[in-house]
């Protein structure tokens, strides 16, 4: 009898068989997004969430009072990108940014394109850079530029 057991093998690939759909708060920004327009969602102490939740962040119920944003908002913070990665949808020095959308309470995250490093600061106005074809994706933002 040998003192090495048999290992079994058997290949395998990883599928999902299943499909999943975005749902009526996340279909909605969606959409809108293809629309060149911007959707949040009113949570229950008042503040409008962008992206919008299904749930409530404070009281976990369900949210279903979208509000119609523009498509500007206000850097809070912001990180350089000096060497763009080749999954990074600009190819050129950009920054990432904690972007309050006009009209909402809670940042959200995304590209800005200000040219230069020098050119961005914390506090500055920026507006929506629309892809040239929108498709329901949230590239449909291609990315923010100054105001």
């Amino acid at each position: 009898m040998s003192a090495q057991a048999e290992v079994l093998q058997q290949a395998f690939t990883l599928g999902f068989t299943y499909t999943r759909t975005t749902g009526l708060v996340v279909g909605r920004f969606l959409t809108a997004l293809r629309d060149r327009k911007i959707v949040g969602i009113k949570g229950s102490d008042g503040k409008v969430i962008v992206p919008p939740m299904e749930y409530d962040p404070v009281t976990a119920e369900a949210l279903s009072e979208f509000v119609d944003l523009p498509d500007t908002g206000v850097v809070k913070t912001w990180a350089w990108v000096k060497h763009p990665r080749g999954k990074h949808h600009l190819d050129k020095p950009f920054a990432w940014a904690q972007i309050q959308i006009d009209g909402s309470d809670i940042p959200m995250i995304h590209m800005v394109d200000a040219g230069d490093e020098s050119k961005m600061s914390t506090g500055m106005k920026v507006k929506v850079r629309w892809a040239e074809e929108t498709k329901g994706f949230i590239t449909d933002i291609a990315c923010f530029e100054p105001a």
